[in-house]
């Protein structure tokens, strides 16, 4: 694997910038983290849902984090926003007391469901 297919398919790496720091956000000792999609609207007033069952199979199934991952991650991390922002300790947690497994739980709708906005599409809870 090149240094592009490391970088891109890399979960850890998957994200918006600012959302990195999130993890600062939450209260010491925090165990679970619980977030949820929804269509906020537009064009049309619902949305046909589909595609999780994708994006778990190539994204969030089987080992996701590995130590090379990791260090990657961290590496580009501090390169662009500086060092200690990344939550190297939070995902050293995941490959040590999971294996690199993530410790999700997806609910969702159906898909191919007809969903109108400002409804939930899916939730996803995540247990350290």
């Amino acid at each position: 694997m090149d240094d592009r297919d490391a970088l891109a398919h890399n979960l850890l790496l998957t994200t918006d910038s600012y959302k990195l720091s999130h993890h600062f956000q939450y209260p010491p000792k925090t165990e679970v983290v619980y977030s949820y999609f929804e269509s906020r609207g537009g064009k049309f007033p619902a949305v046909c849902f589909f595609g999780l069952q994708y994006i778990i199979k190539k994204w969030l199934e089987g080992v996701v984090v590995t130590k090379e991952k990791l260090e990657v991650a961290k590496s580009v991390c501090d390169a662009h926003l500086g060092p200690g922002i990344f939550n190297y300790d939070g995902w050293s947690y995941i490959l040590e007391q999971h294996g690199g497994k993530l410790p999700l739980r997806i609910r969702a709708v159906p898909e191919g469901s007809v969903v109108p906005f400002r409804n939930g599409i899916y939730a996803k809870s995540a247990r350290g």
